[in-house]
C-alpha cells in the first residue's frame, strides 16, 4: 500500500513538472493555445506504472538478499550460467554454437560477415581487458590506444617495409604487450580511480601523437591502402577477403577465450585473483605485486595488439579517429556488462553491445536511451554483470590430508 501512494506521488510530481511542455502549445501563426491534456494523461499513468514496477523490483531484490544473509542459502546463478556447468548441455550447445559460427558465412550476406567480425574483434578486446579489470581488479580506461599499437603496427610496417599480415600480426602483439608493461612500471602504487585517471590520459597521448605526426603516421588522414592477408598468393575478392578475415579472427577469438581461461585457473591467474581481493594480504602472503601487475597489463593488452592487426587488415584503412575514448568506454561497458572476470559474459556482452545496435537500427533514435536504461537497471539489479564469475573450487582426495581442526 505505501509503494501504490509513493508512485502515485511520483506521478502527480512528473505530471507537474512536465506540464508545461507536454500539455501547453503555443501556435504562433493563428497566436492561439492549445491544451493537449491527453499527453498529461499518458505521462500520469506511464511513470505511475514505471514507477510501481520499479519499487516491486526494489523490494524483491531486497527480500532475496535478506532471505540468502539469513538463511545461508547460495545465490541463484542466471539459467544460461547453470546450464553451461553442465557437460551434458554444455557440449552439445558449445558443438552447435562452433558449427553455426563455422557456416556463418556461408548462410548471410557480406554486410552480415562484417558485423560478425567486430563482434569477434570486441570479443577478442573485451577478453584481453577482463585479464586487467576483472581478473587483477585494475580499473583500466585506455584500451583504445593499445588497439590503435596494434592498428599503427602493421599499418606502418605494411606501407613502409611491405611487410605482410602473418609477420606483423604477432609484431602487433608484442609491441602492445611492451606498450603495456611500459606503462604498468609507473602506476605501480596507483589503484583506483588514480589508476583509471592515467591509463585514460595515456590513451589520449597515444591518440594525439597518431594525430599530429603527420610524416609518420599521416596524422588526422590516416593510412590507406592496406593489405589484406595473403592466401598462398591468391587473388581474393573483397567477399572472400572478408570471409577469410572471418575465420582469422573467429579462429584468434577461440584461441583467446582458451587462454584467458587457462590462465585464469594457473598459477598466475590465482595469483591475479589474490592481487583484485586484497593487495596487501597478497604481498603479505609473498607474492610479488610488481610483478603480478605488470603481467596483467601484458597479457591484457597483447589481445588488443592482435585485434588491431586485424582490424587494420579488415578495413584497410585506419585514422586516430577510429581509437577514441569512446571505444576504450565500450569494451569496458563489455566487461562490466557482461559480468568482471566471466568469459561468457563478456561474449554476451559484446552481442548486446555489438551486435544489437546492428539489428535495432529502426528504433536507433531510442538506441542510447535504450542502453542507458539497460545500463542502469543491471547496476541496480545485477551489479556482478549478466553472467558471475564462479570462484574455483578444490577438493582434497586424500582425507588423511585434513588436519583435525582445519574444518
Amino acid at each position: 500500500m505505501q509503494g501504490l501512494k509513493q508512485s502515485i506521488i511520483t506521478s502527480l510530481w512528473f505530471m507537474f513538472l512536465t506540464f508545461p511542455i507536454m500539455v501547453v502549445r503555443v501556435n504562433t501563426i493563428e497566436n492561439t493555445v492549445e491544451w493537449r491534456w491527453m499527453n498529461l494523461a499518458y505521462v500520469g499513468v506511464g511513470i505511475f506504472i514505471l514507477s510501481f514496477v520499479w519499487r516491486w523490483a526494489l523490494a524483491r531484490k531486497e527480500a532475496k538478499q535478506y532471505e540468502t544473509e539469513t538463511t545461508d542459502k547460495p545465490k541463484k546463478q542466471l539459467w544460461l550460467s547453470r546450464a553451461m556447468e553442465e557437460p551434458a548441455v554444455a557440449k552439445p550447445a558449445l558443438a552447435a554454437i562452433f558449427a553455426l559460427s563455422v557456416a556463418m558465412p556461408f548462410l548471410v550476406s557480406t554486410y552480415q560477415t562484417n558485423i560478425f567480425i567486430s563482434f569477434l574483434l570486441y570479443v577478442i578486446l573485451g577478453l584481453g581487458l577482463n585479464i586487467i579489470v576483472g581478473v587483477a581488479g585494475l580499473l583500466f580506461l585506455g584500451h583504445a590506444a593499445f588497439y590503435a599499437i596494434g592498428a599503427y603496427s602493421y599499418a606502418l610496417l605494411n606501407h613502409y617495409f611491405g611487410i605482410g599480415f602473418w609477420v606483423a600480426l604477432p609484431l602487433g602483439g608484442i609491441l602492445a604487450c611492451l606498450g603495456g608493461i611500459l606503462l604498468a612500471f609507473p602506476v605501480l602504487r596507483l589503484r583506483g580511480d588514480y589508476l583509471a585517471i592515467v591509463t585514460l590520459g595515456f590513451g589520449e597521448i597515444i591518440r594525439l601523437v597518431l594525430e599530429n605526426w603527420s610524416d609518420l603516421t599521416g596524422g588526422p588522414s590516416g593510412i590507406s591502402n592496406i593489405d589484406r592477408p595473403g592466401l598462398f598468393g591468391m587473388e581474393l575478392s573483397v567477399a572472400d577477403a572478408n570471409v577469410y578475415i572471418y575465420y582469422i579472427v573467429l579462429a584468434l577469438a577461440i584461441i583467446t577465450m582458451i587462454a584467458v581461461q587457462r590462465l585464469k585457473n594457473s598459477r598466475i591467474g590465482r595469483a591475479l585473483q589474490a592481487l583484485r581481493e586484497d593487495e596487501i594480504a597478497c604481498q603479505a602472503m609473498g607474492i610479488d605485486r610488481v610483478n603480478v601487475k605488470v603481467m596483467a597489463f601484458g597479457l591484457g593488452t597483447a589481445w588488443a595488439g592482435f585485434a588491431g592487426v586485424i582490424f587494420a587488415a579488415k578495413t584497410t584503412f585506419i585514422n586516430p579517429a577510429s581509437f577514441t575514448f569512446m571505444e576504450s568506454a565500450i569494451i569496458l561497458s563489455i566487461v562490466v556488462l557482461g559480468g568482471m572476470g566471466s568469459n561468457l559474459g563478456v561474449i554476451l556482452g559484446s552481442a548486446f553491445l555489438v551486435l544489437m545496435p546492428e539489428y535495432l537500427r529502426a528504433f536507433s533514435e531510442y538506441r542510447m536511451i535504450l542502453f542507458a536504461a539497460a545500463m542502469v537497471l543491471m547496476m541496480v539489479f545485477r551489479p556482478q554483470g549478466l553472467i558471475a564469475p564462479k570462484g574455483r573450487k578444490y577438493h582434497v582426495d586424500d582425507p588423511d590430508l585434513i588436519k583435525e581442526g582445519d574444518a
